[in-house]
């Protein structure tokens, strides 16, 4: 007798589906159990900046690569330093006081010239405040005196030391006295900051002329470019130092006594006449990158978008081609301290008794048994431009095209 027939149950011929794979969820950052770091470190907040869509700038990358260099980023440290410092100088380095007290009044003759009657001296003219100070002290009265740190002005010439200039150094005066008795160190703080003031206004006026005329050149092109090349190469064939003798001969450069030294005439008619020469040289690279820049993209979208010419110039293509600017203006600078140094050394520079290093190099020469005009002058001059040749060599490192480039 055969079995009834049971029912079958339907077979499924499809395949199980795979096991549900689970992305991890995203890591929340506002929910760390970890407490978030207050001061984060530059390569967390690339990190962070990466994860939120925000990209670190190009600027603080180099940026960040200039500081990683410490040979350069100290010697800026040291000369922004040392240059802010010496606008200070009038306060620290002057032989005139910051407050006198006489007879219940008090003056600053640092804001107003007082004759020395006005103190009870017969003298005639300005006092000397030192002495003054002194007398003041010796009558034990309640007259004083508040002198600078170091009381020694840079035109002043101290005639009453034991021996004719030049001294030599002394707990007094540590780098001694010049051919006209006036304090070596006073005057070497008061040069540098003349020649870092001259350098850098004429790095500013020469590299912002080259840069408009390198941009015109290269975006516009044509005749305009053909024809601003040969006037460049007639401008750079002229001789400098020729020309700044003619110019001397005819204007004589004038020193205007009891004003401030970077605004005296003869400082700006310098700088106008380097700047005038100075602007070739970087007129060269702004025309070539001009030239690459205007080829590109984004500036076909900004003339398809109806910018200006000088809003395509100026505001799209000038900030990306400005890494020669940046790269030459620390030897730009070098180059101007220089040409300063030299040319106050020939006699052609800034009049007397304008302080200055060529001045107290060529005294040096003129007195090479006074060992200490050749040592100090020539000392600061090497020191200053070591540390801005570092700084040169810093910032042409991390601007260095290549470092960031996606084509390599």
């Amino acid at each position: 007798m055969t079995p009834p027939d049971r029912p079958v149950a339907p077979v499924d011929a499809r395949l199980p589906d795979p096991p549900a794979e689970h992305a991890p969820p995203a890591p929340d950052l506002a929910a760390a159990p970890y407490p978030v770091p207050l001061h984060p470190e530059p390569a967390a907040i690339e990190l962070v900046g990466a994860v939120r869509g925000r990209p670190e700038s190009l600027f603080r990358k180099r940026l960040r690569k200039f500081r990683r260099l410490k040979r350069g980023y100290y010697s800026f440290l040291i000369i922004i330093t040392a240059y802010l410092f010496s606008f200070f100088l009038p306060l620290v380095m002057t032989h005139q006081p910051l407050i006198v007290k006489y007879h219940g009044q008090y003056y600053v003759p640092m804001l107003r010239f007082h004759a020395a009657t006005e103190f009870g001296s017969t003298d005639f003219g300005e006092p000397d405040y030192r002495v003054l100070k002194k007398q003041f002290a010796d009558a034990r009265a309640s007259d004083w005196v508040l002198m600078a740190p170091y009381p020694y002005g840079p035109n002043e010439a101290l005639l009453d030391l034991s021996e004719s200039p030049p001294n030599p150094p002394s707990r007094a005066h540590p780098f001694g006295t010049d051919d006209r008795g006036r304090d070596v160190l006073v005057r070497l703080a008061y040069g540098f900051n003349i020649s870092m003031t001259f350098a850098i206004l004429v790095t500013l006026f020469s590299e912002t002329a080259g840069t408009i005329v390198g941009a015109s050149l290269g975006y516009f092109g044509g005749k305009l470019d053909i024809l601003g090349q040969r006037f460049i190469e007639i401008w750079s064939s002229l001789p400098f130092l020729y020309t700044i003798i003619i110019i001397s001969s005819v204007i004589v450069p004038v020193y205007v006594p009891g004003r401030n030294q970077v605004l005296q005439p003869s400082f700006w008619l310098l700088i106008v006449i380097l700047a005038m020469f100075d602007w070739v040289g970087i007129t060269y690279y702004l025309r070539g990158e001009f030239y690459r820049e205007k080829a590109k993209d984004y500036v076909g979208a900004a003339i398809a978008t109806g910018v200006s010419e000088p809003g395509i110039m100026f505001r799209h293509i000038l900030p990306n081609a400005l890494t020669p600017v940046v790269s030459f203006a620390p030897f730009v600078i070098v180059a101007n301290i220089s040409a300063l140094v030299a040319l106050d050394f020939l006699g052609f520079g800034l009049p007397a008794p304008t302080p200055s290093w060529g001045e107290l190099i060529g005294q040096g020469t003129e007195n090479l048994t006074k060992w200490w005009l050749v040592l100090f002058p020539l000392s600061a001059l090497f020191v200053t431009l070591l540390l801005v040749v570092f700084i040169g060599e810093s910032v042409r490192e991390a601007f260095d095209p290549k470092e960031y480039s996606h084509l390599r």
